[in-house]
């Protein structure tokens, strides 16, 4: 996760000095090294937590370690609510404790070209590789033909099955490959790592970590798409 630009201690500070009146919005965002627009006398970060701020407090900034969820049914009023006029963007985004401006603004774009504004909801814990569980044949064709059937939403299909995300990607991949014949476990058809010697054991180890590693690479990857795919 990257590290925001302005910690939550600045924002509460630069918001109680400019509600103090004593100072201006010139005068805080330089006291606090935050970006000042000197061609429009504006800060639009700052007035963006200002809001937020005569709203929620300092709570505005204190809650918002985790991606947020959101239902559909919030999205759609608050969009509804900023086009029938009855606050501004920076308004509606304090009042609903949407997480940025930027987010909102693609809320509203949605709307407007008629797309589905969709539930969100991170559950991160399906995305990790840790979050893997041991499955049957049978488990694996119903998990894969689930979610083939819910139109490839691999992390709700995880969620509902209690596994993880890499797991359902992996499984649907194979099966588009391979057919049925790619979710078979093939691990049971060989010795175990007892049966062979140690050549071999440092053999299977080997490809066993890289496996893992070329996994998580992946998963981040996927993260990294899926979050900017679902914040739209």
């Amino acid at each position: 996760m990257s590290k925001p630009k302005y910690s939550t201690e600045v924002k509460i500070l630069a918001c109680e000095d400019f509600l103090s009146g004593k100072y201006s919005a010139a005068q805080v965002c330089e006291k606090y090294g935050i970006t000042y627009n000197e061609k429009n006398h504006s800060s639009s970060s700052l007035n963006e937590w200002v809001v937020k701020y005569r709203v929620m407090g300092a709570d505005a900034f204190t809650n918002s370690r985790h991606n947020k969820s959101y239902s559909s049914e919030l999205k759609v009023r608050a969009v509804e609510e900023y086009l029938a006029g009855k606050g501004s963007i920076m308004d509606i985004t304090a009042k609903y404790g949407i997480s940025g401006t930027e987010v909102f603004r693609r809320w509203v774009l949605k709307y407007n070209a008629s797309r589905e504004l969709k539930d969100y909801d991170p559950k991160q814990e399906v995305y990790m590789a840790e979050a893997r569980r041991k499955t049957t044949f049978e488990e694996r064709k119903e998990i894969v033909d689930y979610c083939i059937s819910h139109n490839r939403d691999y992390k709700n299909t995880a969620a509902k099955h209690g596994v993880s995300y890499s797991q359902v990607y992996l499984w649907v991949k194979k099966y588009d490959a391979n057919g049925e014949d790619g979710l078979t476990d093939k691990r049971g058809h060989r010795k175990t790592d007892d049966e062979v010697d140690e050549l071999e054991r440092l053999r299977r180890e080997n490809l066993r970590l890289k496996r893992q590693l070329e996994e998580k690479d992946m998963v981040v990857e996927l993260l990294k798409k899926v979050k900017e795919y679902e914040r739209m």
